[in-house]
């Protein structure tokens, strides 16, 4: 006898996940029934469910607190959402309602500040970390956020250049200020150290000689950001202590300096067998930062974290129908979905990410393995491997059943849209699919609504230029 999908789940590698349950045989995302919406809303379409949202900012801030109060730890803890992982209205204000503090990237994530500033949304006592290159017209906006009674903007040099362009525009206005440091990357990368930040090696001389003595500029914060993230590894630890190292050499010299950076990098579920313990990772890292500090006889910084994948990646889905199946070969079936995989994750396609893949219904069928593909022309649209099994095992199931075979991609919320190019023109002018956001009330029932329907021709044509 063949084993169902559900006994794959069971007994191999797949087991049940948090946010994951069946319903009469339908898969539901944080209790929210998958079936309800496919009915409301037909596929395919983008689900954010916002309460996770809240969900991560309270696990991470907690723990951090609990490693503080059990190392005896003199810094507080600062968490800033990244807005570049996800733009929208209705994710960064539901992050605001936690009390986050902001990083930015660009000159328009300032425009964007100020728009939530002037609707009441944002008061101008957060905290603003500015990363990315520093244009001139995102050097005079960030500037100019102190005219609005924004008192705690740094701005994080990420070359050494950047200063001289700072001073020439702010006038008599005093800066804050924080130092990149640019971390060696791992042995199989393409290059030996990273493009962003200023060397370590060159770290405390440019403070010696361009910040010291400047008497409208504060040097407050030392930023590292480590690219494959926060792990137990010893690339991971080596990078950490070496950062820690040059942030003691410089507190030495520089009484306000006062903030050490981690940036992002905490990882989120993309398998059902993911492991992570956050709470030993948070506990190691308040523990070394304070034993290295203490052993140098120098305060514990305040500690700043940059999540922005972590904030939003699971509270993010794509859902598709499977239009076709077409056996290739003796051994390739393949499934193709209502979209293009392309367009909708398309760090699937660019840099091999894995999203967690699972069927919404005919979980009692027998499974197969498969491959998915898109609807465009394109020979790259398609998903074929998992983590765990190098291979996609879902539901077969015959063409003359009524219902057709959903499939889900999970925890897709961050950096998807914005690589895609949301609402823009798409590969094949295959359409953006439509947009739903589910929330709670005061009472905590589940809201729905739809965010933006489908792209329509004519949406397209006014980008094209078609239409006059």
């Amino acid at each position: 006898m063949k084993n169902t999908y559900n006994d794959l789940i069971e007994q191999s590698y797949y087991f049940p996940q948090e946010g994951f349950d069946l319903q009469d045989g339908y898969l539901t995302f944080y209790g929210v029934s998958l079936k309800y919406l496919i009915q409301k809303y037909g596929t395919p379409f983008r689900l954010m469910y916002l309460p996770r949202i809240g969900d991560q900012i309270k696990k991470a801030r907690n723990l951090f607190r609990r490693a503080i109060k059990a190392e005896n730890y003199q810094g507080t803890y600062n968490y800033c959402y990244c807005t570049k992982t996800c733009h929208f209205h209705h994710v960064i204000s539901k992050a605001l309602q936690y009390d986050v503090n902001l990083e930015t990237s660009s000159s328009f994530d300032i425009d964007l500040i100020i728009n939530l500033f002037k609707k009441g949304e944002l008061e101008n006592t957060v905290k603003l970390v500015h990363n990315g290159y520093k244009t001139d017209e995102y050097i005079r906006k960030i500037i100019s956020l102190q005219d609005m009674g924004f008192s705690d903007s740094t701005i994080i040099l990420d070359n050494k250049n950047e200063l001289k362009k700072i001073l020439s525009m702010a006038g008599k206005k005093k800066i804050k200020i924080g130092i990149r440091k640019a971390i060696d990357e791992e042995p199989q990368s393409a290059y030996y150290t990273s493009r962003l930040g200023i060397r370590a090696s060159d770290i405390l001389e440019f403070y010696r000689n361009q910040i010291k003595d400047k008497e409208n500029v504060e040097l407050t914060m030392l930023h590292f950001f480590v690219d494959s993230g926060i792990k137990d590894t010893l690339y991971y630890w080596g990078e950490f202590q070496k950062s820690m190292k040059t942030y003691i050499e410089l507190k030495k010299e520089c009484p306000t300096l006062v903030n050490i950076n981690l940036g992002g990098g905490f990882p989120i579920r993309n398998h059902l067998g993911f492991e992570y313990d956050y709470e030993y990772m948070i506990r190691e890292i308040v523990k070394n930062i304070k034993e290295m500090c203490n052993n140098e006889g120098i305060k514990e910084p305040d500690i700043y974290t940059e999540f922005g994948k972590y904030t939003v990646g699971e509270s993010g889905a794509t859902i598709f129908s499977v239009l076709e199946q077409k056996q290739q070969n003796d051994a390739e079936l393949w499934y193709i979905i209502d979209n293009s995989l392309m367009n909708t994750i398309p760090d699937a396609w660019s840099i091999f990410e894995k999203f967690i893949l699972l069927p919404v219904n005919k979980w009692d069928n027998e499974y197969t393995r498969v491959n998915i593909g898109g609807i465009s022309c394109d020979h790259s649209d398609y998903y074929n491997s998992e983590d765990l099994n190098q291979q996609i095992m879902l539901p077969r199931y015959s063409g003359r059943e009524k219902e057709p075979l959903y499939l889900g991609f999970f925890h897709t919320g961050a950096y998807q849209d914005s690589i895609s190019g949301y609402g823009g023109i798409k590969h094949c002018l295959i359409p953006s699919p439509q947009h739903v956001i589910i929330d709670r009330d005061e009472t905590g029932n589940f809201v729905d609504y739809v965010y933006r329907t489908e792209q329509t021709v004519d949406d397209m044509f006014n980008i094209l230029g078609y239409n006059p």
